[in-house]
């Protein structure tokens, strides 16, 4: 096998047409001939071009609506000889069949189909079969043959061919073989994923993941971890199909916060008024509603000034000006919004190291996904945590019951606590948080760290006390002993939402009693690790 391949027949057969006409025009130009099929063909010639028909090749018509018009030896052979392997060649001029030099195709557009709500039919019609038999073929035999799938690839074929007198080399020719075979599997994981959901198939044997490279990433969490961006094709607004306005590029761990940060602001329907969220470490450390977006920012950003240093601020509306000049006037790494005023990013103009993001919408915070991680030795994949609850979910469970404005802020806490890392205890009042407790091994102490952040608020505010004082407490799971509850209730909590189930419930129920407190139970939990 020679290093380098002369490139003098192309096989090309597209269904995304960007950048056909002049890479085929280029190709001509070249000496390539041109083979094609059906759509592609007919564009091809459409623009002045020549090119012969795949059917001239396998001497067969395209036939049963285009199903079968690849799948024949005179096109797989031409990709699969091996060009220095004497009995290839034998056959090759025995059963009359042309070499394929370059293969270029893109397959049915099934993702973006199924993606459009189709139906069953419709999504088995645009399972694409010859396509991804060729790309595979070619692939194999990338000692001889070149293959590209992706349009961004054509400007690097013609600069690699003119570098090498209309050859490629073989590194070249490996590397878009890598990319082809990554290119069929995520298409059948999409497939396969897809018909999995079609059959209700909640836990199939095999599952496949797929991403595409949206951004190399200069180190991950920590400079000496390695690191990429990947994104999966969907087109959910978020930090994946986000438009930046500025700011160096985002860092792993900007990207891993934004997202939190995102998501958790989500929750609050942008209809019932402004919300903020304010994320350090994938962790909430302020969250608030107001009557403008200033004020539910300044109202998060008093929950935990001192976390909020070097953070990421989420909106669930249109950033403004105003709310843009108090963000500004503290350190702040990424801004996310829906939209943002043109004021609001000429402040931001003056602060070039602040990124600002735009999404164009909100996620949808009961939309069905999947969370992954990755173990050892395999994958735990879980449906992510998408429960919500309504104040008819709500079980009073003790003697006095909530009033109408705990019960507001009750559900308020419980939509942040979702966002928390286990074990999370999160005060809050008058739709703000004011005291946030994360990621402690003790419920006990993620109710001590909550009330001893409420107390540093207020002496940071100049308040005569605690903003615990009168709160509501969320926590994520169940009280297993009374002694967290109780260290609630000392800060100053006078109403607590948890999920209950616990075995003690009925000794956690008569210290809440004891003490005073309106306790309900949601029947739901939110572990978050």
């Amino acid at each position: 096998m020679s290093q380098l391949q002369q490139v003098r027949r192309a096989l090309i057969s597209v269904s995304d047409k960007t950048g056909l006409v002049p890479f085929a025009r280029a190709l001509a130009e070249r000496g390539v001939d041109l083979v094609s099929t059906g759509g592609t063909a007919k564009a091809l010639r459409e623009a002045g071009l020549e090119v012969s028909d795949v059917s001239d090749l396998t001497g067969f018509p395209e036939m049963m609506d285009g199903r079968v018009k690849t799948l024949h030896p005179a096109v797989h052979g031409g990709l699969l000889a091996l060009r220095d392997d004497a009995g290839h060649v034998a056959s090759m001029e025995a059963h009359g069949i042309k070499a394929i030099d370059l293969l270029v195709v893109n397959l049915y557009p099934f993702e973006a189909t199924v993606a459009g709500g189709a139906d069953y039919d419709t999504a088995i019609e645009n399972i694409d079969i010859g396509g991804p038999a060729m790309i595979r073929a070619a692939a194999k035999n990338h000692g001889f043959v070149t293959v590209v799938v992706d349009v961004e690839d054509y400007d690097a074929v013609l600069t690699e061919m003119d570098a090498h007198s209309g050859s490629t080399s073989h590194a070249f020719r490996q590397r878009l073989a890598q990319v082809a075979y990554a290119r069929t599997g995520a298409y059948d994981a999409a497939v396969s994923t897809w018909m999995a959901g079609a059959i209700g198939e909640t836990q199939p044997r095999r599952r496949v993941f797929a991403g595409r490279l949206a951004q190399g990433l200069r180190y991950g969490e920590n400079p000496h971890q390695g690191a990429a961006f990947y994104t999966d094709g969907l087109d959910v607004p978020g930090v994946a199909t986000a438009r930046q306005h500025q700011g160096k590029e985002l860092s792993y761990n900007n990207i891993n916060d934004t997202d939190a940060a995102f998501r958790l602001v989500a929750e609050f329907e942008p209809a019932d008024g402004p919300a903020v969220a304010i994320i350090k470490h994938a962790n909430p450390c302020g969250v608030a509603r107001g009557a403008t977006f200033a004020e539910a920012f300044g109202r998060a950003f008093d929950c935990d000034r001192t976390s909020a240093f070097g953070g990421i601020v989420a909106l669930n509306g249109t950033l403004d000006g105003d709310t843009a000049r108090a963000i500004s006037e503290i350190f702040t790494e990424v801004v996310i919004a829906p939209d943002a005023t043109d004021e609001a990013k000429e402040v931001f103009a003056a602060k070039k190291n602040l990124r600002l993001l735009t999404t164009g919408g909100l996620p949808d915070p009961a939309a069905r996904r999947l969370a992954v991680r990755q173990v050892s030795g395999g994958w735990l994949v879980q449906d992510d945590d998408v429960g919500q609850i309504s104040e008819d979910d709500l079980r009073v469970v003790t003697k006095r019951a909530p009033t109408d404005d705990q019960v507001a802020d009750m559900l308020f806490a419980w939509r942040v606590a979702k966002h928390v890392k286990s074990n999370a205890i999160v005060y809050a009042k008058r739709m703000a948080t004011v005291g946030i407790g994360a990621g402690q091994m003790s419920r006990v102490d993620s109710s001590t760290i909550a009330a001893l952040k409420a107390g540093r608020m207020a002496a940071e505010l100049g308040l005569p006390e605690s903003p615990a004082a009168g709160s509501v407490v969320a926590s994520d799971a169940f009280f297993p002993f009374p002694d967290g509850l109780l260290a609630a209730a000392e800060a100053g909590a006078t109403a607590v939402i948890q999920p209950g189930g616990s075995l003690r419930d009925d000794a956690v129920i008569e210290a809440a009693d004891a003490a005073g407190l309106a306790m309900v139970f949601t029947g739901m939990r939110h572990f978050r690790h």
